[in-house]
């Protein structure tokens, strides 16, 4: 378990600051234009939580591929501090629901991985043996990964991404199939790692509370083409419980946003 963090985020920390102008993007299916993106504005300041929510492919993890440079947007533009993304780069690393480790690789060699095809893994080694610690792993440094649970596997993959000292932290449903007690272990365990290291975090999920529970900042797209229709900040102190009146009325109105008051 990781330890509690510090009880505020140092707002001089050192994530980036990512901004979207105009930005619109479609996929072009058998000749034929798939619009995914309409017109994008949105700026996410240096060491916010933002979690992205949404009708299921509206788009959500579309915009997360393009601000970690996997694919670049059909228009508008992309800035990390100021400058485009015109690609991948080490410091914005996407965590994805499937954790993906090699097999036949020990966990330390798992999360070595970034640092070894940098060819740096011989003077940051020690890095490794940190960032195992910071998730509670490193104990199982040694262990394949048939031998974790998929809390533990989700854990090397954290730590696979924080071994390089990301500015920005892209989690793509990365909690989405594990057992409701271990993703609420995981929430909070994201949570502290988040205000330890003051890296920016963009998170897709489909769970409104999760949402709630964990980012500062909550942004709510239509069905797609995604457009912006709520930007809601939630400014309560960590941690959070679900039971919190505020946060439950907050989830009913992210409800009424996304058309489901009948689920409430």
């Amino acid at each position: 378990m990781v330890r509690a963090a510090r009880a505020a985020l140092d707002p001089g920390g050192p994530g980036s600051e990512i901004t979207l102008r105009d930005v619109s993007h479609r996929f072009d299916l058998d000749g034929a234009p798939l619009p995914v993106l309409d017109h994008i504005d949105l700026h996410v300041a240096r060491g916010e939580f933002v979690a992205l929510l949404g009708p299921s492919g509206c788009g959500k993890s579309t915009l997360l591929r393009l601000v970690a440079g996997l694919e670049k947007p059909s228009s508008g533009e992309i800035f990390a501090d100021g400058a485009p993304i015109a690609g991948p780069h080490p410091s914005r690393v996407v965590v994805f629901q499937d954790p993906t480790l090699f097999p036949w690789r020990h966990v330390f060699d798992n999360v070595a991985l970034g640092l070894e095809a940098q060819g740096l893994l011989k003077s940051r080694r020690g890095r490794v043996d940190q960032t195992l610690r910071l998730v509670g792993l490193d104990n199982f440094a040694k262990a394949f990964p048939h031998q974790l649970s998929g809390g533990m596997s989700q854990r090397v993959a954290l730590a696979r991404a924080l071994v390089n000292d990301p500015a920005v932290l892209i989690l793509d449903e990365p909690l989405g199939k594990l057992d409701s007690l271990t993703r609420m272990t995981m929430q909070g365990e994201i949570v502290n790692l988040w205000r330890r290291a003051g890296f920016t975090v963009l998170l897709v999920t489909h769970d409104i509370e999760e949402a709630l529970l964990m980012a500062t900042r909550l942004i709510v797209l239509s069905d797609r083409p995604a457009m912006v229709k709520a930007d809601i900040r939630v400014d309560k102190p960590y941690p959070r419980h679900r039971g919190d009146p505020d946060l439950v009325s907050r989830r009913r109105e992210i409800l009424g946003l996304l058309g489901l008051e009948a689920s409430w």
